[in-house]
């Protein structure tokens, strides 16, 4: 079973950026679709981003035009580039690899 673990979460101000990673095991990260979710204190966890075996992206409305999603499959590892951060993107992001492997998250927090 692949297992997944995310880095580059932090304190930010609003407007600013972040870039998120996951760094997955096993040599078949590439037959997986990778995606990105959240949770924010007191609300469900929800869909962010996702990028396909095939390339192909999905983003969440509330994301779309600030956030990007990538993969570089030679380093087992799936991004989350975030720009212009806003007070709510707060959340825990967690890393999700064919839609059942989660990671443990990483908390952004982003300041108004």
């Amino acid at each position: 079973q692949v297992q997944l673990v995310e880095s580059g979460g932090g304190l930010v101000q609003a407007g600013g950026s972040l870039r998120l990673s996951c760094a997955a095991s096993g040599r078949t990260f590439s037959s997986f679709d990778m995606g990105w979710y959240r949770q924010a204190p007191g609300k469900e966890r929800e869909f962010v981003a996702v990028i396909r075996t095939t390339g192909a992206t999905r983003l969440a409305d509330s994301v779309k035009g600030r956030f990007t999603i990538s993969r570089d499959n030679a380093k087992n590892t799936v991004y989350l580039q975030m720009n212009s951060l806003k007070p709510e993107d707060t959340a825990i992001y967690y890393c999700n690899a064919g839609y059942a492997a989660w990671g443990q998250g990483t908390q952004v927090t982003v300041s108004s």
